[in-house]
């Protein structure tokens, strides 16, 4: 299981400075047409074959377009023991600014 996050609450905690660790789980050219400062670009389809990289003692908060992609990548990544919210919304609904 994993738990959702209003865009509006990850856009508040990155004001206040606190440092999130975001994954980007849209393809190249979505996340260069904007992201959160600070995503990382994490493709959906890589994530199998990348999640080596990733840390189990951090959590995540995982973006995408609209919450859905980002929903599938939670359900695997909960499901191999890491640490993910995921942002229902996507970028869609993100109100703060992008890079």
């Amino acid at each position: 299981m994993f738990e959702e996050i209003f865009p509006k609450e990850v856009n508040q905690q990155l004001s206040q400075g606190v440092a999130l660790n975001i994954l980007d789980v849209r393809e190249p050219g979505e996340y260069a047409g904007g992201h959160i400062p600070g995503a990382r670009l994490f493709p959906l389809g890589q994530i199998p074959g990348r999640s080596g990289e990733l840390d189990r003692n951090v959590e995540y908060v995982v973006v995408c377009r609209s919450g859905g992609r980002s929903g599938l990548a939670c359900e695997w990544l909960s499901s191999q023991g890491y640490k993910v919210k995921n942002m229902i919304g996507g970028m869609m609904s993100w109100p703060g600014q992008v890079e």
